[in-house]
Formats: structure tokens, C-alpha cells, sequence
């Protein structure tokens, strides 16, 4: 009897070849989802069902999060300590509108972000080595520090309400893309927009934001864009 050999398809290879690319570029992965949720966002906040579909979407953006920390010096306890209190006030939040479980989840969500941002940048200046994922992961630390601070305005104006004005239904209070909108103007110090800050506290975290903007570009970015120049001359 001959045995025969099944020879694998085209379809299966290049499923294959995607695996393989997003094992080796976790960051790449974390990077996109964090931008698909920063599109689909505005979507999905003015209909019936948004704060439901707002909440399945940052299930997703946790869970590729965690396991990035995975992937790096991140311990995964710690950041599932972080994660799910913040995914189960999130849903507990949005189907009773209470206004200090919104704060609590804003809270606990800054905070894992946080977290990540800074198991991250101990990744990328682990070696002197800039591997293509760690310049996937310079932008994925970026989105991550956005949302962190994105989260830590939702607290604030949950603990002081009117604290953010904007020229447009300046007396309602500001919706996340509206607030992620003025975190990613400060951290790239590209401008504040049309979202202000009005109370000492939503200044102070302004400030605090643009001054982490400058030195993340200056320190981080800065170090890996030299070790990439280094290794091409090399």
C-alpha cells in the first residue's frame, strides 16, 4: 500500500504565516485593536445599545492588553487584579448609570493601563536592541498612555462634575471620545483642542499628561529610533 501525503493548502499556509507574524509582533496586535476601538468608539456611544457595545469593546482591548503584560515584565496577577474589577464595574456601571461606579471602574481602568504603559516601556528598554516589535509596541504604549489618561479625565469629571467645557453642549457632560480626543492633543502636544479644562484639578492633570507626552517621545521613542539607526549602520 502507498501512503499519501496531503500537501496543505494555500489557505492554510498563509493562516499559517498570520500566526506565526502575530506571535512575533504581539505589540502589533495590541496596536491595532487599540486603534480599531479608538475608530468604533463614536459609533457605537450615541445609540441605545452603545454603553453595552462600549464595554464589549474594552473587554477586548483588556484582554489583548494582558496578554501583552504577559509577553513582557508584566506579572499577569497583577494586572488581572486591575482588569477585571474594571470590566465588571464597567457593565455593573452602564446598566445602572451610577456615577460612582463610574468612578470606581474609571479608576481601576486608568490604572491598568497605567500598568501596561509601564510594563511596555520595560520591554522596549529591556536590550539595545530595537526589534521591529518594539517599534510596534512605541506606538502601542502610546495609545495605552491616551487611554489611561482618557480614563483618569472620566474620573475626574465623575468627582467634579462641569470640569471639562467645550464649545459645543458645553453643559452636558464630556463623552469618552470627546475626552480620549483631548488626551491624545495633549500627549502628542499637538494642541488642546476644543475640550478645556476648567478646574484646577482637570488642569493639573492636563499638565501632567502634556509633561508625560514630551518626556515619552524624548526618552522612549527617541532611544529606539538611535538603536535602529545603530543597527542599520551596523
Amino acid at each position: 500500500m502507498t501512503e499519501t501525503t496531503r500537501t496543505p493548502s494555500a489557505a492554510s499556509i498563509a493562516r499559517l504565516r498570520w500566526t506565526v507574524r502575530a506571535y512575533r509582533h504581539p505589540c502589533a496586535a495590541l496596536l491595532a485593536v487599540q486603534l480599531f476601538g479608538l475608530l468604533a468608539y463614536p459609533f457605537f456611544e450615541g445609540t441605545y445599545a452603545g454603553p453595552v457595545l462600549l464595554g464589549a469593546l474594552g473587554i477586548v482591548v483588556l484582554l489583548a492588553a494582558m496578554g501583552m503584560v504577559h509577553r513582557t515584565a508584566g506579572s499577569v496577577w497583577i494586572s488581572a487584579s486591575l482588569a477585571i474589577p474594571g470590566v465588571v464595574l464597567n457593565a455593573w456601571q452602564a446598566t445602572s448609570g451610577s456615577t460612582t461606579l463610574l468612578a470606581w471602574s474609571a479608576a481601576f481602568e486608568a490604572a491598568f493601563y497605567f500598568y501596561a504603559t509601564g510594563s511596555l516601556i520595560l520591554y522596549m528598554l529591556a536590550d539595545r536592541r530595537a526589534s521591529s516589535d518594539e517599534l510596534f509596541a512605541a506606538g502601542a504604549t502610546f495609545t495605552l498612555l491616551a487611554w489611561g489618561f482618557t480614563f483618569l479625565f472620566v474620573l475626574c469629571q465623575a468627582l467634579q462634575p462641569g470640569c471639562f467645557a467645550a464649545a459645543v453642549n458645553s453643559d452636558a457632560p464630556r463623552t469618552w471620545t470627546e475626552l480620549a480626543y483631548l488626551s491624545f492633543a495633549l500627549l502628542s502636544s499637538t494642541g488642546i483642542g476644543d475640550v478645556i479644562p476648567l478646574t484646577p484639578q482637570a488642569r493639573a492633570l492636563a499638565s501632567l499628561e502634556m509633561f508625560v507626552g514630551v518626556m515619552y517621545l524624548t526618552l522612549v521613542v527617541s532611544r529606539l529610533i538611535g538603536l535602529t539607526l545603530l543597527r542599520r549602520d551596523d
